[in-house]
């Protein structure tokens, strides 16, 4: 893939006269991997405006680097960030994924830049979206195939290992994060970890999680009834459904990301369920499970807690900073759509897919049914 990630350097050298900087020291493990092909936990890249680069890692991670990267100058430094820094010019570090210790220890005043290679990741070519869609194939066949053996007495961390063990099966490479299976009044807790407690009849059950392919992510929500649903869990579901359904039709190219949130949210809202709904729609996916775009109501960082109804943590890359306004979707970022509504002590719903935006429309990679399914 040199020639793809050769690419994706060069869309990055493009954006650095706009910030006045004649190079970027990419720091960051996940953009590191990006740009170059290396996954290491100790390496950098130096971008320069002409789009050459020089990568620097310590001598366990070298031999692979010399491999991987065999279109771009590399070498062995164990202080990768420091053994990079040129001695002249402007240079941008990364400012999200440089520690306090880290940029003293490089001296100078180097510019402080924030999601740029972010901004980059955001639109995905077709190899990252082949990758996220077969991950998303993975996801989709486990719930499918664990579905007929969900039964009262079985417990949260049951469901949870069994939809795990049928993902890598399939041919997953790992987890795209921590499971949630969340039932009976668990499911009005959006991060909640699954328990010993047993599934009941007249639970519902909201089964968050999602498969590992090659580093990329698939990230789905399904929630089912065990058991006939009383009235206001139908109607429940129901309108998290609508919603959800409203959001994947807003989700298309050149929607700004605060009205995708809208189109979902409002129709909570107008239920009398607004307060009930309270992290943002949804997020962009890919070497991360958590990245640029962020569907939300607010500036993103306004809004750190809304997120998502998830606990996956990761949360260390923010959308470039840009006016919330009027970001808008383009062709080709995966996002998921995932309304939720959370009653305490009584339980909750939510529905997510992981979906791309394209010219003609949204296209779904996560394509279970959402109909309300009575186990």
């Amino acid at each position: 893939m040199t020639a793809t990630h050769a690419r994706r350097r060069a869309n990055l050298a493009a954006l650095l006269p706009a910030h006045e900087a004649d190079a970027i020291l990419v720091t960051g493990g996940v953009n590191v991997r990006y740009l170059t092909g290396l996954a290491s936990s100790n390496a950098a890249v130096l971008v320069r405006a002409d789009a050459t680069a020089t990568l620097a890692t310590d001598s366990r991670y070298l031999g692979a680097a010399l491999r991987v990267c065999a279109d771009i100058e590399v070498i062995e430094k164990p202080d990768v960030a420091g053994g990079l820094l040129p001695e002249t010019g402007r240079t941008g570090i990364e400012a999200d994924h440089m520690s306090v210790a880290g940029y003293f220890r490089l001296g100078g005043e180097p510019l402080r830049l924030s999601g740029v290679v972010e901004s980059v990741r955001m639109v995905k070519d077709d190899e990252e979206i082949d990758l996220i869609r077969t991950a998303c194939e993975f996801t989709d066949r486990a719930f499918a195939e664990v579905l007929p053996e969900l039964r009262p007495g079985l417990t949260e961390k049951e469901v949870a290992r069994a939809l795990e063990r049928r993902m890598i099966e399939l041919g997953a490479d790992g987890l795209a994060f921590d499971s949630i299976v969340a039932s009976g009044p668990n499911g009005a807790i959006p991060h909640h970890s699954p328990s010993d407690r047993p599934l009941e009849r007249g639970d519902l059950v909201t089964m968050d999680f999602g498969a590992l392919y090659r580093g990329y992510h698939a990230d789905m929500t399904r929630t089912v009834a065990i058991g006939e649903p009383a009235g206001w869990q139908h109607e429940l579901y129901d309108l998290v459904h609508a919603s959800q359904r409203a959001g994947v039709l807003a989700a298309r190219t050149g929607a700004a990301l605060h009205e995708v949130d809208a189109a979902a949210r409002d129709l909570i809202g107008e239920a009398g369920y607004g307060e009930f709904f309270k992290h943002g729609l949804g997020h962009g996916v890919g070497l991360q499970i958590h990245e640029a775009p962020f569907l939300s109501r607010r500036r993103p960082e306004d809004s750190q807690g809304e997120r998502d109804g998830s606990p996956k943590l990761e949360r260390s890359s923010r959308e470039p900073e840009r006016d919330h306004e009027h970001a808008r979707l383009e062709d080709r970022v995966p996002v998921t759509v995932e309304p939720g509504v959370y009653l305490p002590g009584r339980g909750g719903v939510r529905i997510e897919d992981t979906l791309v935006a394209r010219d003609g429309g949204p296209e779904l990679l996560t394509r279970t049914t959402k109909e309300l399914l009575v186990l």
